[in-house]
């Protein structure tokens, strides 16, 4: 490299065993991936776990607010549910791009609201405990396959799914609430299913 004023400038003489900085149209490459990593920390673990506080305490909040009046408890969490969208069109995604993570948790929750609710009418609270444990290993593999559908059906359509600590959060605590709220009103609200 020839030694100029703007060289010296550039690249002073203390930092010879660098690599000079490359010009464009590598410069444009750099940008782009300087801001492919800002992306990825608007979707780090620090933001994801922010959003699900966030979200955590507004959901516990609503929910214990409305816990006695169990016809409304079922829609109130299909509503919770499209919270985490919020975090996730701040973030930069799509809602498209977590629909697997979404499929997962609606697939999974619900039918472990189903498990729940069997063991309840079966053997009061020790039976939804015990309903709960077994039907979440069985709903997980279950939700597994709908979920890998999904990403399947995503990837041949051309929708980045990639996942990120926050859109994986985010997609799975949005289809965990659709899923359980969509269980809790066809049971309570739907079919008339009683409290044990």
């Amino acid at each position: 490299m020839p030694v100029t004023l703007r060289s010296l400038v550039e690249f002073p003489p203390c930092c010879y065993h660098l690599k000079p900085l490359p010009h464009f149209p590598q410069d444009a490459y750099n940008w782009r991936r300087f801001t492919g990593r800002a992306f990825m920390n608007r979707q780090g673990m620090l933001p994801a776990l922010g959003s699900l506080a966030t979200i955590s305490v507004v959901a516990v909040a609503a929910v214990a607010y409305a816990i006695y009046d169990i016809r409304l408890i079922g829609p109130l969490m299909i509503a919770l549910g499209f919270l985490p969208w919020i975090a996730i069109r701040l973030s930069g995604r799509t809602i498209r791009s977590t629909g697997a993570d979404i499929v997962f948790g609606a697939v999974d929750t619900g039918f472990l609201g189903v498990a729940a609710l069997i063991g309840a009418e079966l053997g009061g609270v020790l039976g939804a405990i015990v309903g709960g444990l077994v039907g979440d290993s069985i709903t997980d593999g279950f939700a597994g396959i709908f979920e890998g559908q999904a990403s399947d059906y995503l990837r041949r359509h051309g929708i980045e799914e990639a996942r990120t600590p926050l859109s994986s959060s985010m997609g799975k605590m949005s289809g965990c609430l659709m899923g359980a709220g969509i269980t809790l009103t066809i049971a309570w609200s739907i079919a008339g299913v009683g409290l044990p």
